[in-house]
């Protein structure tokens, strides 16, 4: 098969991992459309990455350089549950998982009104404040730093699922909620050098009323598990993205409503994102793979849905061509006891 395949004509490159007919997973280069073509050479995205960054080359031009197996269709892959993780660390310790809120426009409407109704002062709350130095200060001028947005830790990849899988709320939790947004993935080079692998869909899933019921219990909130979509996105993410959430229960749809990112919808850029997450120099070791979400102005839970264990969550937005879809499962309740040594 020739090296030179439809990406290289403007449409956009996609990396999956698929699972073959003997279950040993594959790294596939996918155009949106047709076939998907087995990379030779990698067993995982992460594998691939880690050649692109050793060999000083782009993701596609490592593509390229390692040439292609047989033709795997995608669509019938997904169909079948073949379709895994678009990308996974061989330890999921050492694959980060955080993420940063209010930082698309209206995304301060629904949190204002939670915390809103826990105040009595008529004041701005701290939400409101937060987003609104993201709206003064949230896209700097190329150089310079801009405002710091709000941060939140989910877990590592233990914690991640790919479409198809069940989205587990822990026993203890008040609420199992969507939130569908855009990640971006990213890998440590060896120097330190954050590089950005690519952008996907996702559903930073969290306990909504644990976080109404006192703000500080927001990072209890947001130590749950979350899914990734089946699509890597690479190079760079459109201004405008506009997707669709939705949530079905049984044979009925009980929610749905659109939902926007990308930057022209976004109160930071997502280059002010970056920096403030990589700032750090425990997110900047070695090897480690990170995945951030970029949030969403859009929840069921503000339109009054109380989800319930069974029902399903789908995502879907151009320019991603694969929806990713997780149903709501609840965890047996069990008893954590600490010994004394």
């Amino acid at each position: 098969m020739s090296n030179q395949i439809k990406w290289m004509t403007g449409l956009m490159l996609r990396i999956l991992q698929i699972a073959d007919d003997a279950g040993a997973t594959k790294v596939v280069a996918w155009e949106g459309q047709g076939s998907g073509h087995v990379v030779n050479g990698v067993t995982s995205t992460y594998d691939l990455a880690m050649q692109a960054i050793a060999a000083g080359r782009s993701l596609a031009a490592q593509i390229e350089a390692l040439g292609f197996g047989p033709d795997i269709d995608v669509e019938l892959a997904g169909r079948e549950g073949r379709i895994g993780l678009p990308i996974s660390h061989p330890d999921p310790a050492h694959f980060i998982v955080a993420g940063t809120g209010l930082t698309h426009l209206g995304s301060a409407d629904g949190r204002d009104k939670m915390h809103k109704a826990a105040q009595a002062e008529d004041k701005p709350t701290d939400s409101m404040r937060m987003f609104l130095s993201g709206v003064e200060g949230g896209k700097p001028a190329p150089g310079q730093v801009g405002a710091q947005p709000e941060w939140f830790y989910k877990g590592n990849g233990s914690q991640l699922k790919p479409t198809g899988s069940d989205l587990v709320s822990p026993s203890f939790a008040l609420d199992g909620g969507e939130e569908p947004e855009l990640a971006g993935i990213y890998l440590i080079g060896p120097d330190g050098t954050p590089f950005r692998v690519g952008f996907c869909l996702a559903n930073e899933f969290s306990d909504h009323v644990t976080e109404k019921g006192n703000y500080l219990w927001l990072a209890h909130s947001k130590l749950r598990q979350a899914s990734l979509g089946p699509e890597l996105l690479v190079g760079d993410l459109p201004d405008h993205v506009e997707g669709t959430s939705r949530i079905r229960r049984g044979d009925e749809v009980i929610f749905e409503k659109p939902f926007l990112s990308g930057e022209a919808n976004m109160s930071h850029s997502i280059a002010n994102l970056e920096y403030h997450n990589f700032k750090y120099d425990i997110f900047r070791a070695p090897g480690d793979l990170h995945v951030h979400f970029f949030g969403t102005a859009t929840l069921s839970v503000s339109h009054g849905i109380k989800t319930e264990e069974g029902d399903v969550f789908e995502i879907d937005a151009a320019p991603f061509k694969l929806p990713l879809v997780n149903r709501l499962t609840v965890a047996a309740a069990m008893s954590v006891d600490v010994r004394k040594l």
